[in-house]
């Protein structure tokens, strides 16, 4: 691996931790693992706000796996309606209460592969839940901001998440590996949106490959 890349990438990660220090976890809001795994799943294509304003209903209702065993997925659907693919998301909610309940004594795995057993969840999914709920770091979780955001700045050139997230992990230190994910999604929710850029107003647009600031064609 080319240790300037590994350099480029501990300046981009310095950079945005200075610019964006209180965004370096989940917006997701959660109470335990179970809920975080519901609202790593519900933002699945939905914006977590949205999210946040439904779950703030869902678990006063719904609090523990157990409670999702004896219901359907139409009841699922007033809480849920809000958010795109709720019929699916309450079907993968009410699967995976079902497999923690029988398999796992309703205990949210702290492991990658047990994770990816559960309907909805698959590498990203379980990398948020790792590091957020058990402080674990065996992967890099890959949005589509994190997606639009490596291949802007050169890093990779690729849109496989598979693919950029073995990238970045080879070139960011271990610690960062969580780090990284988030901070990449507050650039690209701030300025570097996969529809526009504002690379003005973009702490990186001295050194980004993709910058059209003046700043960067001095």
């Amino acid at each position: 691996m080319n240790p300037h890349r590994k350099e480029f990438i501990k300046i981009i990660i310095k950079r945005l931790k200075k610019r964006y220090p209180d965004q370096m976890h989940t917006q997701l809001k959660y109470s335990n693992n179970w809920e975080l795994l519901i609202a790593v799943i519900l933002s699945a294509k939905t914006k977590d706000l949205s999210v946040n304003i439904a779950t703030s209903k869902l678990f006063k209702k719904f609090k523990s796996p157990e409670d999702y065993l004896n219901i359907k997925e139409k009841d699922l659907y007033p809480y849920l309606k809000s958010l795109g693919l709720y019929r699916e998301k309450s079907k993968r909610i009410i699967g995976a209460a079902s497999i923690l309940v029988n398999k796992f004594n309703s205990k949210v795995p702290n492991n990658i592969e047990d994770l990816m057993e559960l309907p909805g969840v698959g590498r990203k999914v379980a990398n948020v839940v790792l590091s957020e709920g058990f402080k674990i770091n065996m992967g890099i979780a890959i949005d589509t901001h994190c997606i639009v955001v490596s291949n802007r700045l050169g890093i990779v050139n690729t849109k496989n998440p598979v693919k950029i997230e073995k990238i970045m992990m080879d070139l960011t230190p271990k610690k960062d590996w969580n780090n990284v994910s988030h901070l990449f999604i507050a650039l690209g929710r701030d300025v570097c949106q996969s529809r526009k850029k504002i690379c003005n107003n973009c702490v990186l647009n001295d050194i980004c490959i993709s910058s059209t600031s003046k700043q960067n064609k001095k």
